[in-house]
């Protein structure tokens, strides 16, 4: 039984955040959620995560998990804010811990810093199984982009967070700390052995100069054929020698340095200074 997936675009992060659910019993999951942040003024807003809310509160839906594919470094996670409206477990997979280890000295964050993923529900473990409502599903680990990434699999589709993309944008940098382009090319070949029918959606979307509408939903088969990073016949060798050129020539996300210090913490702000403010750190020439 294939669950429902409702979609909803970010365009300023170029996100994509699913509700997924079950018909039969009305529950459902949420997959990377988005917090609309103001870098200019530090400022946060609700506006992409009310929009899921009054969408499953309108449909009746009850919440069983939050999920994040992994740290992301392009966006801060609306998960705890929707907990607090709707309810659900915030996961992601188990490696969360080698993320927080390193940016946790790397922003030197407070002496309480936990770098065991505890600021989470529930962690992973690869080939977990979990259910939405009746529907059941597997979790799988997908390291390369970052070692913590996760990709989450339901009957016909398969939820990719950051390791593909649309097949003619190609495949995720691996250039951030514990990143690995050999790991991501495992990740994304394992990916490839499901069913050619396989639905793949996408964790983000930018278009191309041929393409400027974006799109969220390909299957394995067109990634097969036609990825222009990794498509069959694409050694190893030769997606490694590309990534790591390509990778060199890339700038840091916009939102990088606040997003890690939010999602790291499981959506949640550092804890406040004395004077009751909280603040993200901006390490200069790190």
């Amino acid at each position: 039984m294939k669950p429902t997936v409702k979609v909803f675009f970010d365009e300023p992060t170029f996100t994509y955040t699913y509700v997924v659910s079950d018909s039969a019993t009305n529950r459902c999951a949420i997959i990377d959620s988005v917090l609309n942040y103001d870098q200019a003024s530090s400022k946060t807003s609700t506006t992409s995560a009310d929009e899921v809310i009054a969408y499953i509160e309108g449909a009746g839906l009850g919440v069983d998990w939050i999920l994040e594919t992994h740290v992301h470094a392009d966006h801060l996670s609306g998960a705890q804010y929707i907990k607090g409206k709707l309810g659900g477990r915030v996961a992601l997979g188990s490696e969360i811990g080698k993320v927080q280890s390193f940016f946790g000295g790397f922003f030197a964050a407070e002496a309480e810093f936990a770098t065991d993923g505890r600021q989470f529900d529930h962690l992973f473990a690869d080939g977990e199984a979990f259910s939405i409502g009746n529907i059941t599903g597997e979790v799988w680990h997908t390291p390369g982009h970052t070692p913590a990434c996760a990709a989450y699999l339901l009957p016909g589709i398969c939820f990719v967070g950051d390791t593909i993309f649309m097949p003619d944008y190609g495949t995720a940098r691996c250039d951030f700390p514990g990143g690995d382009a050999h790991s991501l090319y495992r990740s994304i070949r394992r990916m490839l052995a499901l069913p050619e029918d396989t639905i793949m959606y996408m964790c983000h979307d930018y278009g191309t100069a041929e393409r400027t509408e974006y799109q969220y939903e390909t299957t394995v088969g067109a990634q097969r054929k036609a990825n222009i990073h990794i498509h069959d016949g694409v050694t190893e060798e030769a997606f490694v020698a590309f990534r790591s050129d390509r990778d060199a020539q890339l700038k840091a996300p916009k939102l990088l340095l606040p997003s890690v210090q939010f999602n790291m913490r499981g959506g949640c702000l550092p804890p406040a200074d004395a004077n009751g403010t909280s603040y993200f750190k901006i390490p200069v020439r790190a």
